[in-house]
């Protein structure tokens, strides 16, 4: 499987491209000619640059207008296309794509368009040169791959083939089965793009909102699923025009796009068994069960004040570490871990980021599997001395630099607890909390896609659609990544400006990271019972809430003064009831949540949001720092 990308889909100048995306690993690209013409240098440089990068060029784009056009323009088409034919050989690359026509003067007629293409495969053939046709989604007289293969088809000509892109017959809904009749030595190169599912103009959605395969709504796997069964085993080639993007770090983006091609393909290679389809060997997609444990890194004083906030939610101090200055925390199926070393790698990031969860441990069938997976995809192995007695936990670097840990039955692995911390002996308190119910992210909202794509990739997960969540200060979209069976949730929360509670969080810790974790319990009104008598002080809601809430879910009254007295919201969604509780924050934007999930409740009281929101804000001082 070769990969490529076009030169559009990333920022930077040609040099900065060229660099990034063979630092990613493709093995092409295709040369958008906005960018060579920006370019000071001749198409010989450029295409040695390429070369010296490693890659080869898979195609230089776009030429427009050709087909169909009547004199003189016609024969001004011809000329401008032997002057790309000029260009491409000093280049040094054979395909050239063009996509079909737009002009207002052009001439409909598929046998019209054939005759143009064959009389331009003649010239193609005579420079060892080929031209693919691609039918744009808002083509004047094609829009549609399947007509653009009938023009293909009757031109006849060796050097004329098809080319394909998913996101010109997604948008436009056609059946991806209809090119699985199409013979896959005619197709030339196949471009990939996901985009959001949105129903807007094609030309401006197409211009400015495609993302990486994965990272969108649109079937791009049943798109790739039909191309494989071609038989087609050329380049397969992301082409993303996005406003984001153009913004953003071309490396991290070129090696998104890379990730998003091996994880495409090694589902359709799943899927489609019975074809041969060249992908690197991997794991498929990790099951997990849940959350193992959090690590926190502080200093002293932080880490007394953390203990003292968990020992107020029930939490009890279960074990020390045998060597490291480490403690364990433990209540119910959740695991606690504070770290005040002075050295090592908690330590580092306790110097960038304050006190911060750092760490996260997940449950998985396979560790070595999971990082052998995530190794495949390009994600960044996580290691750091160990001393004796301790276990080389398998890990992953994750969001904000942060570590994820894979934690598994099959090997000592699950003993850790056992062998590398002390028991404390102290009585075990207990609040009725039972398990981590969902770890939420807070990020920039430009790197959502990214750990959007890093976590479906990686494990076996599915996300929801995004939403918006209100801050008095501004929007902050929210979007969820979760298993089947709920026993991993991960939201990510992406801020778009530092005045919003996330944002600020973001600004304060310097770095994306985990803002918060909720907890889950079987009775929130026993859980916040015990939790005031172990002195646990929750986040003081508006009253005008509660009065509000029981007129639109008609509340029995004894229900509201329950939830008014508690601090506690609530949502309903169908049958499915949704009960949440927050403490106040801890450093700068740090809380944690307590929930009750009833008869399948599957939201995350998204339109309460606001609420809390102002009730932190209501507690953090202009400056920043909150009231004592």
């Amino acid at each position: 499987m070769k990969t490529s990308i076009a030169t559009v889909s990333i920022s930077g100048d040609l040099r900065e491209k060229l660099a990034a995306i063979a630092a990613a690993g493709f093995d092409g690209v295709e040369i958008f000619e906005n960018d060579f013409l920006a370019f000071d240098g001749t198409p010989a440089e450029v295409g040695r640059m390429v070369r010296d990068h490693g890659l080869e060029i898979t195609l230089f784009q776009p030429f427009r207008d050709f087909e169909g056009m009547p004199e003189p323009h016609r024969a001004r088409a011809f000329d401008r296309a032997e002057r790309k034919f000029d260009l491409m050989a000093e280049l040094g690359t054979d395909l050239m794509l063009i996509c079909s026509n737009v002009s207002p003067v052009s001439l409909g007629g598929i046998d019209r368009a054939a005759a143009d293409f064959r009389e331009l495969g003649e010239r193609a053939a005579s420079r060892g040169l080929r031209v693919g046709y691609e039918a744009l989604a808002w083509g004047r007289h094609i829009s549609d791959h399947r007509d653009a293969w009938e023009v293909v088809r009757r031109a006849d000509h060796p050097n004329i083939g098809l080319i394909l892109d998913s996101f010109h017959t997604l948008a436009r809904k056609i059946d991806p089965d209809t090119i699985r009749s199409i013979p896959g030595d005619r197709i030339f190169i196949v471009q990939l793009a996901d985009a959001p599912r949105i129903d807007m103009d094609l030309l401006y959605w197409s211009r400015h909102l495609r993302n990486m395969p994965g990272e969108g709504d649109l079937p791009v796997t049943d798109f790739m699923r039909a191309v494989a069964a071609t038989g087609y085993d050329g380049p397969l080639s992301l082409e993303i025009f996005n406003d984001q993007f153009r913004g953003g770090s071309p490396k991290s983006i070129s090696v998104d796009g890379r990730r998003s091609l091996i994880h495409l393909m090694d589902q359709v290679a799943r899927a489609e068994p019975d074809i041969a389809i060249e992908v690197p060997a991997m794991p498929d997609r990790i099951v997990t069960s849940g959350v193992e444990f959090v690590e926190f890194a502080a200093d002293e004083a932080e880490a007394e004040e953390l203990g003292q906030l968990l020992s107020a939610m029930g939490f009890s101090l279960a074990a020390t570490h045998r060597t490291k200055d480490v403690v364990l925390y433990r209540q119910g199926g959740i695991n606690i871990v504070v770290n005040t070393e002075k050295e090592g790698f908690a330590h580092s990031s306790y110097l960038i980021h304050g006190a911060s969860a750092y760490a996260i441990g997940l449950r998985v069938e396979d560790a070595a599997a999971t990082v052998a997976r995530a190794r495949a995809l390009g994600a960044e192995t996580f290691e750091q001395r160990h001393g004796p007695g301790e276990l080389a936990i398998p890990a992953i670097r994750g969001v904000g630099g942060g570590v994820i840990y894979f934690i598994d039955g099959k090997s000592e692995l699950s003993r850790v607890w056992e062998i590398e911390f002390e028991p404390t002996g102290a009585a075990m308190q207990d609040a009725g909390l039972t398990r981590v119910d969902h770890v939420a992210q807070t990020m920039n909202y430009e790197e959502m896609l990214t750990w959007l794509l890093f976590y479906t990739s990686i494990f076996r997960t599915r996300k929801s659609p995004m939403v918006d969540v209100v801050d008095p200060a501004g929007l902050v979209r929210s979007q969820v990544i979760e298993s089947d069976d709920g026993a991993l949730r991960l939201t990510l929360n992406g801020a778009e400006n530092r005045k919003t509670l996330a944002g600020h969080f973001i600004a304060e810790s310097f770095g994306s990271s985990v803002q918060h974790l909720a907890f889950a319990c079987h009775d929130i009104f026993a859980t916040a019972d015990r939790l005031t008598a172990l002195g646990f002080q929750p986040l003081e809601i508006s009253r005008n809430y509660y009065d509000d809430l029981e007129a639109r879910f008609g509340l029995d009254p004894e229900l509201t003064d329950r939830l008014r007295e508690a601090n506690i919201l609530y949502d309903r969604d169908g049958d499915g009831e949704y009960f949440q509780m927050y403490g106040r924050n801890f450093g700068e934007g740090f809380f944690f949540e307590i929930v009750e999930r009833r008869a399948g409740y599957r939201g995350y009281g998204a339109p309460n949001a606001q609420f809390r929101i102002a009730a932190q804000k209501r507690t953090i001082r202009p400056s920043g720092m909150p009231r004592a």
